[in-house]
């Protein structure tokens, strides 16, 4: 699913996001949202969330739970 759409994304979604120190290598960080941080309905980039573990970054893949 898109991560720069606000509306696909839910507190607790599992995703993927790049972190700011990691946006030229393009790392990603799996998590679940803890929060969004983004207030636009959407974002080139992607929607700027907190994960659980307190990381923050921007959202690049939405993750389907089994």
């Amino acid at each position: 699913m898109d991560g720069r759409k606000r509306a696909n994304i839910k507190i607790e979604s599992h995703v993927e996001i790049v972190q700011k120190q990691d946006q030229r290598t393009g790392e990603l960080t799996e998590g679940y949202v803890a929060q969004i941080l983004t207030k636009s309905p959407t974002h080139p980039h992607g929607i700027k969330v907190r994960l659980e573990t307190g990381e923050v970054g921007r959202v690049q893949n939405i993750l389907e739970d089994d």
